[in-house]
């Protein structure tokens, strides 16, 4: 089970429970597999992101939350589009990055303040 306190979130796939955690480990994956080449570009990049940003974004989460996949495993997992949208937005909420004109990821893909 993710520790909200810690910063983690949840991806369910297939009734198993993957955590998401955006470590320093991970923005800087984040920063490379986007080719990105400091950190205020993450925000407006991931704005449009593509479902292969997506991909790579949401392996450094996992990552981070100490699972061992790939941009590819990620684009094969069973799961709903929406459901990885929210588990990435609600990393990135958990550990810090919100509000209003943050450049939040993701902004507005939760649909309470509660995630």
């Amino acid at each position: 089970m993710p520790n909200a306190i810690r910063g983690e979130a949840a991806l369910e796939v297939g009734g198993k429970t993957y955590r998401l955690l955006l470590t320093l480990g991970a923005l800087a994956e984040i920063e490379d597999g986007l080719g990105l080449t400091n950190l205020v570009e993450v925000g407006p990049r991931l704005k449009r992101a593509r479902a292969a940003d997506l991909a790579i974004v949401a392996a450094a989460l996992l990552h981070g939350g100490g699972h061992d996949l790939t941009p590819p495993d990620v684009l094969a997992l069973p799961c709903d589009l929406g459901a990885l949208v929210a588990a990435v937005a609600q990393a990135f909420d958990r550990a810090g990055i919100t509000g209003e004109g943050s450049g939040r990821p993701f902004a507005g893909t939760l649909s309470s303040p509660s995630g």
